[in-house]
């Protein structure tokens, strides 16, 4: 039930609203960067994972961040999508920035344009401060790690697409959601013409989304021949895609997906959730009913192996979630199948010595076994690092039954 309350309230706060860091009902703050290379302040909002209680303190873990452009339309939708994938274990807990825009037709172009010349053209400024100033300022005061996703609708999907092809180590993953890449004559397309066969992308991820606005009896096909304006957006992204599918050994990561029941506006949420469980694919643990069940298939190897794959895709390493060894280790002990589920709570003593919770998790276990001298040494053990009363009453029953 409160998780049903918690999601509703997230949709239905006001993006205006300013965040007290420890309140479960809001999505995020606001923090406000002064920014040289733009002469102006620079505006974000941040949330901070649920799980770290929304704050910044560091030593409860690092998250990856997503850095998300158009933030006062994008940000309640993506912390809701990263907040409930987490929970599933389909993605890590993230961090999400919200870039706010005094004015996005100038951050989110390059180049000029005739009816709008002063008003456009300061992309490039705008991801020189997006690089030297604001993701610098994000890693020196929350609990980051290395690996960055960028995110853009529209002419913000122009602003990711242009820094994929120009600067593709800046993030490690890169979402279009149906960019504006007709923009100044398809110059984006006709770059990546020249870029895509020279790149090497090994360990980048690019998801491209594109909404339907075709005209009923067009498709994705015949659509290319035409060369109306009102067609522009789409047959510029299915230009890219066509450059790109002719350069499959530059190693990337690339997924693309036309959304036939979506519109502009719409693309946005579904096309953000897509991406996301693309580009974390690899995270999800799958641990079927039947090796459960058996006593001899070894779910510390399998959590190992699959935990370094992930490491490895992550670019760090990552180790499996306490409290999901510490439930599997319960369920186990609870089935009966003490072997395994010792072999769980000791892989988390290793991955969390200083977790008084992994050292008592462990001595019930020995509890369980009937081994009260090594319950008794896991009690003592978890009270050195926190006085947890249920752990000094378990001990003391222990050492009232030795006398």
């Amino acid at each position: 039930m409160k998780t049903f309350f918690y999601s509703v309230a997230l949709f239905m706060l006001s993006f205006c609203m300013q965040a007290q860091e420890n309140s479960p009902f809001t999505t995020g703050f606001e923090e406000t960067i002064s920014s040289k290379i733009l002469g102006q302040q620079g505006k974000v909002w941040i949330h901070i994972p649920n799980s770290n209680g929304g704050n910044k303190i560091k030593d409860r873990g690092n998250y990856p961040v997503i850095y998300l452009l158009d933030g006062s339309e994008n940000f309640n939708t993506v912390v809701s999508i990263t907040e409930h994938m987490a929970e599933s274990n389909l993605c890590p807990p993230m961090i999400v920035v919200g870039i706010l825009h005094q004015n996005r037709l100038v951050d989110l172009t390059t180049g000029r344009d005739k009816e709008l010349p002063d008003v456009v053209g300061g992309g490039e400024k705008f991801m020189s401060y997006v690089e030297k100033e604001l993701i610098p300022y994000i890693d020196a005061n929350y609990p980051t790690t290395s690996y960055k996703t960028f995110i853009g609708h529209s002419l913000g999907g122009l602003t990711v697409m242009n820094t994929f092809l120009h600067n593709p180590t800046l993030f490690n993953s890169y979402v279009s959601l149906d960019a504006s890449l007709w923009w100044d004559n398809q110059k984006v397309v006709k770059e990546a013409k020249t870029i895509l066969p020279t790149q090497n992308y090994k360990g980048k991820t690019l998801y491209m989304a594109m909404a339907n606005r075709l005209e009923r009896g067009v498709d994705t096909l015949s659509v290319q021949k035409d060369t109306s304006g009102t067609t522009g957006l789409i047959r510029s992204n299915l230009a890219f895609i066509k450059e790109q599918s002719k350069n499959k050994k530059n190693q990337l990561r690339f997924k693309y997906k036309f959304y036939e029941d979506d519109n502009h506006p719409s693309v946005r949420l579904i096309g953000e959730y897509d991406a996301l469980r693309f580009i974390f694919e690899f995270y999800k643990l799958k641990i079927y009913d039947s090796e459960l069940k058996n006593p001899d298939f070894k779910l510390d190897s399998l959590l190992i192996a699959h935990y370094k794959n992930v490491s490895e895709n992550m670019g760090y390493i990552v180790k499996p979630g306490e409290s999901q060894i510490n439930n599997l280790g319960y369920q186990m002990m609870g089935a009966k199948q003490l072997t395994k589920a010792e072999t769980l709570f000791k892989l988390n003593t290793t991955n969390y010595p200083e977790s008084a919770n992994c050292y008592d998790s462990l001595g019930d276990l020995y509890l369980e076994k009937g081994d009260k001298a090594k319950a008794i040494e896991t009690f003592k053990k978890a009270l050195t690092l926190q006085a947890i009363p249920e752990t000094k009453e378990k001990l003391e029953k222990l050492l009232k039954e030795k006398k």
